[in-house]
């Protein structure tokens, strides 16, 4: 088992920046992959963000490329969110996936999840 624990959400005006923090614990040599999630109210939980845990290959979402840069250091996992939109507001979620299968963007593979913070942004 994997346990995650989210931080570092809140609230910020549009062009602002929040660094979100993810604590990872238990058997983290079986994870593959980390990601970021988010979901806003009404909408489908989409992927932002991914990093290999092995090769440090990232991986982002064409609406945050450029804005957003995920990173990890040892058993913690990390998103700079840098000039955040309204469209941004949502709630992030941490993610693992046991699979090696390159990080695929398929929401099924996450294993373990975190509670969540919430992102707002206020124009």
């Amino acid at each position: 088992q994997v346990q995650l624990v989210e931080s570092g959400g809140g609230s910020v005006q549009a062009g602002g920046s929040l660094r979100l923090s993810c604590a990872a614990s238990g058997y983290t040599y079986t994870i593959y992959c980390m990601a970021w999630f988010r979901q806003a109210p009404g909408k489908e939980r989409e992927r932002v963000a991914a990093i290999s845990t092995g090769n440090g290959r990232t991986r982002y979402a064409d609406l945050v490329t450029g804005r957003f840069t995920i990173s990890q250091d040892n058993a913690k996992m990390y998103l700079q969110m840098n000039s955040l939109k309204p469209e941004d507001t949502a709630m992030y979620y941490c993610a693992a996936s046991p699979y090696n299968n390159n990080c695929r963007p398929i929401t099924a593979d996450f294993a373990y999840w975190g509670q969540g913070t919430q992102v707002t942004v206020s124009s």
